[in-house]
Order: structure tokens, then sequence, then C-alpha cells
């Protein structure tokens, strides 16, 4: 039977007598055969070398390599506040029970996301307009500053109310810098990386992030270890948050060094006229308006990942100090082991997600986090040693199911012209209104119920959120980006896209005269 789309567009497996499939084309993916169909229909013509952008590897290594080492260092500021949640609670709101000082705590980490969608939507437009490059840089210095900040701010014993109005104050920098960060460094990467391997190289940068997030958890519990309970209130927790001063110098190094991503310097000496004249606001208008479904689909990833990715790793080491009444150091150290293993597996899952799919990577993620939320919390809360591993390795591989294709899968939802802007928006709402406030809101449900099996409930109501969203998803593996040239490594790859085109071109044009000789017939 004929397998066309509605559109019209020709692909293998038409009537009337067209030509085998040549074996270029029977080997490409669906979804990127139906692209370049698309492509080539509407230029009526196969690519030619000016067709196909191709990215020098030397220059692909430095991007990816500077883009993963600037989140590293952003999210181990970020990251070490959520180690260190208890510990702020008792120096910033010495007032309260432990339970209030722990969500006390986790208000001010909340705070932060409040002001994130702000970032979004002050960063996002400007990294559209003046380039992906300058903006990370900038977020990049407001991260250190921010977080600096927080390692020199006296506590509550020493200048009373205004020790928690200064952690809030610097939490906001550190938020509103974020909300520029992620969105743009994955549209970043993603930009820079050749179609075929964008799932593997973009999942470095979320590489970056856990290691980030391990690097603190490791800093975090070697000081829980060395030092005495009355060190770490006293100084001890300020040596992490002292260190972004030095982190923060190297990775703006890195980010100065970088050169603009190759779709947005063609789409800005194409565009630069209007993107100068267009206002901040009418870009935020033609992104809702025109726009919004890859927005909810974009916010339902966003939901999925940093719901799980918040419980691990901001709620999870507070769970064990606060509810199941473990020390500090075996708490960090079981978060640390999990962080360890998404850092190791995350790579080959980007890599599994240009050959299946990111599509079947979130269902198989989401759909277990269903069914295996209570089980791994149970195991948590068990006594020993291997049970808590196990469930937190468990609920680490399913969080590394949806790290590892979002810097790749989000960014090719919206065209270049408002990749910045849209993640901007889509990302940061989510992660404001249901990330960043798991914490804070998990904390709360097992203060006000009683019951320690809420955090898995949560979860799995985020996956069936996430299971519902991958319906509307678009496979996106191997596909180019919206509104960019077709991406390649080498001018070998080059070669062979241009050689698939033809091939792919004559072919459609064989099934188009079939049909119409059909049809006459």
């Amino acid at each position: 039977m004929s397998d066309e789309r509605s559109g019209g567009e020709p692909v293998p497996g038409g009537e009337g007598g067209a030509r085998r499939v040549p074996k270029a084309v029977a080997r490409l993916p669906r979804q990127v055969r139906e692209e370049l169909s698309r492509r080539l229909r509407r230029n009526r013509r196969a690519f030619r070398a000016d067709d196909v952008q191709v990215v020098e590897p030397p220059l692909l290594r430095r991007a990816v390599g500077a883009s993963a080492l600037g989140n590293c260092m952003e999210w181990f500021d970020f990251g070490v506040y959520s180690y260190l949640a208890a510990t702020i609670g008792k120096v910033f709101f010495p007032g309260a029970s432990p339970a209030a000082q722990v969500i006390s705590s986790f208000a001010t980490f909340a705070a932060a996301f409040v002001v994130r969608p702000l970032g979004g939507l002050v960063f996002g437009p400007l990294g559209d307009r003046i380039g992906r490059q300058k903006v990370l840089a900038t977020t990049m210095i407001m991260m250190a500053v921010g977080t600096f900040a927080i390692g020199i701010i006296p506590g509550y014993a020493t200048i009373g109310i205004a020790a928690p109005v200064l952690l809030l104050l610097a939490r906001m920098v550190q938020g509103f810098s974020t909300g520029g960060e992620y969105g743009g460094a994955t549209t970043f990467v993603a930009e820079y990386s050749p179609d075929r391997r964008r799932g593997f190289l973009s999942s470095w940068l979320d590489f970056g992030t856990f290691a980030g997030y391990a690097l603190g958890s490791a800093l975090v519990t070697a000081l829980n270890l060395a030092l005495t309970d009355d060190q770490m209130l006293s100084w001890g927790w300020r040596v992490p948050f002292l260190i972004a001063g030095p982190l923060g110098v190297i990775g703006l190094y890195m980010r100065m060094k970088l050169e603009e991503s190759p779709a947005f310097q063609q789409q800005l000496d194409e565009h630069e006229k209007a993107l100068a004249q267009e206002s901040a606001g009418s870009e935020f208008k033609d992104i809702v308006r025109n726009h919004w479904r890859a927005l909810l689909v974009c916010m339902g990833l966003v939901l999925l990942y940093n719901v799980t990715n918040y419980m691990v790793t901001g709620y999870l080491p507070t769970y064990q100090t606060e509810t199941l009444h473990r020390s500090s150091g075996s708490a960090d150290l079981l978060v640390l082991v999990g962080m360890v293993w998404i850092v190791l597996l995350i790579t080959f899952l980007g890599r599994l997600s240009d050959r299946v799919g990111r599509r079947p990577l979130y269902a198989v993620g989401a759909a277990a986090m269903i069914v295996l939320a209570v089980p791994a919390f149970l195991l948590i809360k068990a006594d020993g040693t291997w049970p808590p591993i196990a469930g937190v390795l468990l609920l680490a591989t399913l969080l590394a199911c949806f790290a590892a294709p979002s810097a790749a899968t989000l960014p090719a939802l919206f065209p270049t012209a408002v990749r910045y802007a849209a993640m901007g928006i889509g990302f940061n709402v989510a992660v404001a209104a249901f990330g960043g406030t798991t914490p804070l809101v998990t904390a709360a449900l097992v203060e006000a119920s009683g019951d320690d099996l809420m955090p898995a409930y949560y979860l799995m109501l985020a996956g069936a959120i996430g299971l519902l969203t991958v319906r509307f998803l678009p496979e996106s593996a191997q596909v180019p980006l919206k509104g960019s040239q077709p991406m390649v490594g080498s001018r070998e790859e080059r070669r062979e896209l241009i050689a698939t085109s033809k091939e792919l071109y004559a072919f459609a044009r064989d099934q188009e005269r079939a049909r119409e000789r059909a049809r006459r017939g």
C-alpha cells in the first residue's frame, strides 16, 4: 500500500511501478527521510555543497567541552545548596524547629526558581539577537558572584534578620542567571552538533550538570566526614560556596574563547535587520501564538526531567537525614553514588537516543517511573547498606533516561530565530513551577501527612504527565534542526549526504510520476 503523509510527501513503498528504493534512502530513519524530502521538494533540487554545514572537529570539541565545563561549574554552585540545606537552615533560621528549618531553607531554594522565568525572558531574546556566546558568558559571571556571596554572608546570630534576606537576594541572583543558562547552553550545543550525533554530543552538557552535582556532593560529603558538627555550622559549610570564585573565572575564560554557533551565524546573516527591529515583547507573543504546542511539549518533558532531578539531587539528602534520621555523611555518600552512576551512564544513553530515537527513551523511562517509584523508595527506607544503594541507583537510572536526550530534544522543538527565547520560556516556567519547588512541596507533604512515601507518589504523577507528553513529541533523532541547514561532522559525510539527497530526490520524482500515471490510468 502507498505510505504517504497528508502533505503528499513521497516515501518508499508507493504503488504504480516506481523503481526500487535505493539502499542509501532505505537506510535513513523515517523522520529523517520525511524532513529531507520536504526540504528537497521546497528547493526543487538535490543538496549542493553550500546547502550542508560542516562543523570542523576541533571547533566542535571546543564548543561541547566549554559548554559542558561551564555547565558543570554552574550546577556545582547550584547543587551545593541542596546538599547543605539542613545546615543552612540551622545557620540562617536558628529559632525554628528542625522541620521548619528544612522547609525554610528549601523555601529559599525555591525562591531562586521564581525568578528563573524572568531570567529566561531577559536572556532568551538577547541570545537570539546578540548571540548565544555573549549571554552564556554573562550568566557564568552572575552565577559565580551569587554563589560566592552566599559563602561570605554572616549568619543569623551575627546580623539577625538581614542574614536570611541577603541569602534570599543571593539565591535570586543565582536563579536569574540560571534562567538563561540551560536554555542557552542546550541551544548552543545542539546548533553545533552534527545531526547524526546530536543526542550523544548534547548529552555531554548534562554530563557536566551531574558531574557538577557529583563534585559538589563529594566535597560536602568530605567536609561532613572530616569536620565536627560544630565546625560545619561555624565555617565548614562556607567552603563549597567560596570555591565558586576561581571556578567562575575558569568557566568564563572557556566561554569567551567560543565562536558563535553556525546556525546562529547563518540566521543572523539572513535576518539581521528583522531581528534588530523586533522587540522582545513581539517575539514573546510570536512564540506563544505560533509555537504553543511545542511550548507545552517542552514544559511536559521538563517537568518529567526536573521533578525527578530535584527529587534525587535536592530532596533525597534531606529526606534521609530529617525523615529517616540517618547521618548527613551517609546520606550525602548515597546520593553521590547515584550521581556518579548517572555520569557514567548518560553519554551511552545519549548515543542510544541517536539510534533508537528520543521518544522511546522518554517513554520507557516515564512508564518505569510509574511502576518503580514506590519500590525504589521502599529500598531507600530499608535497613542495611545494599537496599538503599539499589533504590538510589534505580532512581538515578530513570533520571539518566530523561537527562540524556533532553539537551538534544528540547531545542529541536523550535526554529533557530526563536530557539533561545522559546527555550528560556518553556524550560524555566516548568522548572519554576514544578522542578525547583519539588523539595519544598515534598517536604511539606511528608510533614503534613506523615507518609514517608509521598516522594514516590509525586514521582508517579510526574511519570504519568511525562508519558502523556511523549504522545505529542515529534521524533527528532538525526533530523536537521528547524530553520538550520543539515549539519555534518566532516566533508566526507557532506559528500555522502549530497549523494543520498540525489537518490532521494530522484526516487521522489519517480514516485510522483508513478502516482500521476496511476491517476490518469
